[in-house]
């Protein structure tokens, strides 16, 4: 009897402290700044920006050095060793390749090091100089890593090109940093040989692949990875280590709209927000393993990948397509990346964090009968809890659910992480629950950009809010000023609205040979501090944490006057089951919007199958009225419960069946719309949409 007691009182008694904590913490506190006039909040616990967390460390290469010393004997990175490719073909004539990866083999921080001094020096040897730039242009891998350390240990400047990148922003990225030397893949080899003609200063390229053809371009010097190691063995050069305000790395942005630009990073700035990033993950250490598979391209990944090795972490690499046991290249019966490494810390977008939310969802409806009604009660029980009700599962029960139903859901991605750190771009509050709950673990729901260095705003741990991305930085300041045409001001009431700016030792240079575009968003003030404009609304709650709640380059005007966020909209109706990506349409000369749906294929076959709905496949599905009508009620429904003004919500759709890859070119790297791209690639359908 006393133990229904006490499980009847712990949930109460824990509901109580936690929602009196929630009512006194401050997680940012005002602060006086200089600059353009606003309102500023600070971190809570930093009363000034974090500039680094080791003492006498202020450039990358001096961090990645001194972590490779204090942790030589341990393992730093890991790659699976590929036992078997093939290539399957579906019924319909579809080819997929599919892949049998084994374990994971090691190199030691020690190796590493040794490995980053010989290749550095090879680098000198094949001809590189110290004022030449080096592109790496190839996915995540541990060459990638390899040859960033290499170069800053010799201080030349990364120029970062996402693989999937285009011809025409590729030959842009290239000419416009003067690079003469380009490490990347053998699949990346072959895109360069496509534009070779109009490449101007490159001279030297290097494979990562041992296969690669020798021949590809008389003009340019093609050696393999291991080989460049090899020559800088046999001839060590000494290290020319570089200064915090030299840069570290030319990063073009994925380029959602035009041309990519690229953003000027410094040491100092990656390091600041490694600094700041440490002191909000709890415990992170030496006994946290790091499963590696986002774009090395991107900063968030960037960032994380020269955290993890500052306190002794492990680095595993894996690819999206090769994530879980049911990820698209895996052969079947044989193990994801996630279930082999059982990673600790993990950072994911939220469209990668939407694909295990759907999968799971997916195997549950598959099983239907007693498991799902079991998964569903523990669900709403745990969701219960977590929204603050008294009486939903906590103590034993919390346990008993977890032991039950979530340790299957853990396994996906390995059963052993505790901490996720999700950004580049708004999660939805669905699925941020969805991983609280079954997962069993905190997501650190992070805000900022390639120009500030992901350094911005993140979540702390305790904070189970949904909808906001946290407080400042400890290496930010972050400001909102007004903007009167948008009608956000300072001023309003409950909470301070306005345009988003971050200031702090985060903040990028600016865009290399943009002068015009770095004056227009780039400002100092009269103390000395950078800021960035970010062109994004937010607004502060009471206890300094901000929430995105517009976008100044998505509004647009309709036709009676009204304004519509595009940005907003989709992200209150992209939360429909029926849809996997979804782009807004509003035209100017219209009272209405419109909307281009990319279907999930799951559920949409689920829903026909139940109405009894006829279909040869799944593009005739999505043409057939009914399915259009069903997609466009579920929005209208969604939209209404979001509060979405009615002339928000789209009026038509049209319902698409194929999903949009980076591959494509209608979604960047990190997996964001590019609006301008799906607008030209649709336009008869939009068109159509409106007569």
């Amino acid at each position: 009897m006393t133990g229904y007691i006490v499980g009847a009182l712990v949930p109460i008694v824990f509901t109580l402290l936690l929602r009196s904590s929630k009512k006194v913490k401050k997680r940012g506190v005002p602060v006086d700044v200089g600059g353009e006039p606003g309102y500023t909040i600070r971190n809570s616990r930093f009363p000034s920006p974090v500039e680094t967390s080791w003492e006498g460390i202020s450039t990358l290469a001096e961090l990645f050095e001194q972590a490779c010393k204090q942790h030589a004997d341990k393992p730093l990175l890991g790659t699976r060793k590929m036992i078997l490719r093939e290539v399957e073909v579906t019924e319909d004539g579809r080819s997929f390749e599919k892949v049998h990866l084994g374990d994971y083999e090691w190199l030691t921080y020690g190796k590493t090091f040794e490995t980053v001094c010989d290749f550095a020096s090879g680098l000198v040897q094949l001809g590189h100089k110290r004022e030449e730039r080096v592109a790496i242009f190839a996915d995540t891998r541990e060459e990638w890593f390899i040859a960033l350390q290499s170069c800053f240990r010799l201080n030349v400047t990364v120029v970062t090109i996402y693989a999937s990148l285009g011809e025409e922003a590729l030959c842009h990225s290239l000419n416009e940093t003067e690079v003469t030397t380009v490490i990347c893949g053998n699949k990346e080899l072959k895109k360069l040989v496509n534009i070779s003609g109009q490449l101007d200063t490159v001279t030297r390229v290097i494979c990562m692949d041992d296969e690669f053809p020798s021949s590809a371009n008389s003009r340019w010097t093609i050696s393999s990875f291991a080989d460049v190691k090899s020559v800088g063995r046999a001839s060590p050069v000494d290290a020319d280590l570089p200064l915090s305000d030299d840069v570290a790395v030319i990063m073009y942005t994925s380029g959602s709209t035009g041309l990519p630009k690229g953003v000027m990073m410094t040491h100092g700035n990656v390091l600041a927000t490694v600094s700041a990033v440490m002191t909000i993950v709890p415990g992170l250490g030496s006994k946290d393993v790091y499963l590696a598979y986002l774009p090395l391209a991107h900063i968030l990944e960037l960032a994380a990948e020269n955290l993890i090795p500052a306190v002794g972490g492990i680095i595993g690499y894996g690819t999206p397509l090769t994530l879980t046991d049911t990820s698209n290249k895996i052969k079947r019966g044989t193990k994801g990346d996630a279930t082999v490494l059982s990673p600790t810390v993990m950072a994911a977008v939220p469209a990668i964090l939407d694909r295990v939310r759907d999968g799971v969802r997916k195997k549950v409806d598959a099983k239907g009968g007693l498991a799902k009604k079991l998964f569903d009660l523990a669900y709403s029980r745990r969701l219960s809890a977590i929204n603050g009700s008294w009486f939903g599962a906590w103590g034993l029960e919390k346990f008993l659910w977890d032991f039950l139903v979530f340790k299957k859901v853990r396994a996906v991605l390995g059963g052993r992480i505790r901490f996720l750190l999700s950004g580049g771009a708004p999660l939805s509050a669905d699925t941020q629950r969805f991983i609280n709950i079954c997962l069993g673990a905190p997501i650190g729901q992070g805000y900022g950009l390639t120009e500030t260095c992901a350094g911005a705003t993140f979540s702390e741990v305790d904070d189970t809010s949904i909808g906001r991305v946290g407080s400042p930085l400890p290496c930010s300041f972050v400001k909102l000023v007004d903007w009167p045409e948008g009608g956000y001001l300072i001023s309003d009431s409950p909470m301070p609205r306005g345009e988003i700016v971050v200031g702090g030792p985060s903040v990028t240079l600016g865009y290399f040979k943009n002068e015009e575009k770095t004056k227009e968003v780039y400002k100092v003030d009269e103390r000395g501090m950078r800021w960035f404009y970010t062109g994004d609304v937010g607004q502060f709650h009471a206890d300094g944490c901000l929430e995105i709640i517009d976008r100044k380059k998505d509004i647009v005007k309709l036709q009676h006057g009204e304004y519509v966020s595009l940005g907003k909209v989709e992200a209150a109706l992209s939360i429909s089951p029926y849809v996997d990506n979804i782009m807004l349409h509003a035209d100017p000369f219209h009272s209405y919007c419109v909307a281009l749906v990319v279907a999930s294929q799951h559920a949409v076959e689920d829903w026909a199958s139940k109405q009894g709905v006829a279909f040869t496949d799944f593009a005739e599905l999505c043409e057939k009225e009914e399915t259009i009508k069903e997609v466009l009620s579920s929005l209208v429904q969604i939209g209404k419960k979001a509060r979405l003004e009615k002339f928000e919500i789209p009026a038509k759709i049209k319902l698409l069946s194929t999903p949009w890859t980076p591959e494509s070119g209608l979604v960047t790297a990190a997996l964001k719309i590019k609006r301008e791209a799906i607008r030209k690639a649709f336009s008869e359908d939009l068109a159509k949409l409106y007569t």
